[in-house]
């Protein structure tokens, strides 16, 4: 079993309680079944939105990170799979995609 990381960008956001509290309900549920699998390795967390951003030889400090909404890394997750394949089936039950966000899926590499 090799370690992938989920991140989790973009998606739609509703304002009221009941529609936040339905979908913590579906991220919880989704990452119960990962755990119960045994692919779930950390469930990490949820991402702020505000930030600083480092770049260049000079280190330039910028407020950030500006990306657009549908760019922006909302959160993360480690999970356990035989390969990227199997990795990419697992997230196809993240509650981000029913609402119109993507899940990126990287290796972990070994050091």
């Amino acid at each position: 079993m090799s370690e992938y990381l989920y991140l989790y960008r973009g998606g739609e956001s509703g304002e009221s309680p009941e529609w936040h509290e339905k979908q913590m309900q579906l991220w919880t549920a989704w990452m119960g079944d990962l755990g119960q699998k045994g692919h779930l390795k950390d469930p990490g967390q949820p991402l702020e939105r505000t930030g600083k951003v480092v770049t260049g030889k000079s280190k330039t400090l910028t407020d950030g990170p500006y990306a657009e909404a549908k760019d922006l890394v909302g959160g993360y997750t480690i999970v356990e799979a035989r390969d990227i394949q199997q990795a990419a089936e697992l997230s196809g039950g993240c509650p981000i995609l029913a609402v119109g966000g993507a899940v990126e899926i990287r290796p972990i590499m070994k050091m």
